[in-house]
């Protein structure tokens, strides 16, 4: 099944339509047990509890936040995922910072690997810097 091109894409398309709803339950049924989020190269978070709470503190920290998939490319396991992330920081603070009405707007890619049909790792990365200069604006 990891080497179905077109489930794998699905899968993914189908956890973050999950995550977009802020729907938790559903988006952790698409991990693996064994599934660690990578926030950034170094900093792995264990578990759909680690990735809930991580994703949790985004999407509170906006009213309105939601994101788009631009792209997806999936070769053997592996997933790439291009997607655009905005939202209007008003709620809660955001990487330390407070916030201040700011609309908020970032890339992201995401690489995901797929085993036993499920999200088994997720990595993330994106600029933080550019997303700490708009929330200070």
């Amino acid at each position: 099944m990891e080497n179905n091109l077109e489930y794998n894409k699905q899968l993914v398309r189908d956890f973050y339509t999950a995550v977009d709803r802020e729907d938790y339950d559903a988006a952790s049924a698409f991990l693996h047990e064994d599934f660690t989020f990578y926030v950034q190269v170094d900093n792995p978070i264990p578990g759909a509890d680690g990735f809930v709470a991580s994703e949790k503190k985004n999407f509170d920290a906006f009213g309105d936040f939601s994101f788009q998939i631009i792209d997806l490319i999936a070769e053997g396991n592996k997933v790439a995922v291009y997607m655009i992330h905005e939202g209007t920081h008003n709620k809660n603070p955001l990487m330390g910072l407070e916030p201040k009405g700011n609309i908020i707007r970032f890339s992201l890619m995401m690489w995901l690997t797929i085993e036993d049909g499920k999200i088994i790792e997720k990595r993330a990365h994106f600029d933080r810097t550019d997303i700490k200069e708009q929330a200070v604006r």
